[in-house]
């Protein structure tokens, strides 16, 4: 689903009108419009108030389609890579977060690995003793 799709179904989903939204985001309804159509780009700074205003994840409103990702630092450097989480801007204090939260993604996958080797070897052992009894 594109940002444009979302965010028109959150708008509907709470009965806002578009021109309540574009009041909230300091825009005239016509540009609010055009974002919602397709017309225009919604930029990284609307798109954030967007996610407070319906309360929701920044990358819960961006395209699951796509793959480059800006990453807007606090000193207001950028860096763009590809990504599979699809949009992310992230505070030094949430990257570093994210960092240990990948860390443990990591540790346990590599425990389910070993734990997947661990059942194989114990099914061979299962048939090794059927088959000499």
């Amino acid at each position: 689903m594109l940002v444009r799709e979302k965010i028109k179904l959150l708008r509907q989903s709470r009965k806002w009108s578009q021109e309540y939204l574009a009041e909230k985001l300091g825009m005239s309804a016509n540009g609010y419009g055009a974002i919602e159509r397709g017309d225009s780009r919604i930029t990284v700074n609307k798109l954030d108030e967007l996610s407070r205003l319906f309360e929701v994840p920044f990358n819960e409103l961006c395209d699951e389609e796509s793959t480059n990702v800006f990453i807007a630092h606090n000193n207001g450097t950028q860096a763009q890579q590809n990504n599979q989480s699809n949009c992310t801007v992230c505070s030094k204090s949430e990257k570093h977060e994210n960092e240990k939260l990948q860390l443990v993604v990591e540790k346990l996958e590599s425990m389910l690995e070993a734990q997947k080797a661990e059942i194989s070897y114990l099914k061979e052992i299962i048939e090794l003793m059927k088959s000499k009894s």
